[in-house]
């Protein structure tokens, strides 16, 4: 008999600050180490996405923000786990990033995105936000 592959639901943060957005690098020895990606991290038992976002970022790299929009969600199986990622657009409001959880962290704009490696349940996304940022820069609505 086959065992079930474990689920895990998890907040994906596009941190937001003076047209940049806030990347940070697995540590070593971790699962998909050395690998870029949005902050953010399983949810907890009974926590709002919101919640876990505020925690996760303040956990891994010392900064406080306030999620403000989702803007993506999609499942990706890996061979031992399957995730439901949603990625949430989240404003900084406080402090400076620090490497508490992460090996490194940059401010990049999207369009620098794809010199980065991420996961590949990350590419989606990267993608969509590289071909909006023109549009986000114009408007004013997210970048």
């Amino acid at each position: 008999m086959k065992s079930k592959k474990k689920m895990f639901q998890v907040g994906c943060a596009i941190i937001v600050k003076e047209k940049k957005i806030l990347i940070a690098q697995r540590l070593p020895g971790t699962y998909l180490a050395g690998y870029w990606e949005f902050p953010g991290g399983k949810c907890e038992q009974n926590e709002t996405l919101e919640d876990c976002l505020r925690r996760e970022v303040m956990e891994e790299l010392g900064v406080q923000v306030e999620p403000r929009e989702k803007v993506a969600s999609m499942m990706h199986d890996y061979p031992e786990r399957t995730l439901e990622l949603f990625f949430v657009i989240c404003d900084w409001v406080a402090g400076s990033p620090q490497r508490k959880e992460c090996f490194d962290f940059k401010w990049v704009r999207p369009r620098e995105l794809h010199n980065f490696l991420f996961p590949k349940a990350d590419k989606e996304i990267i993608q969509r936000l590289i071909q909006k940022e023109r549009y986000y820069l114009r408007t004013g609505y997210i970048f």
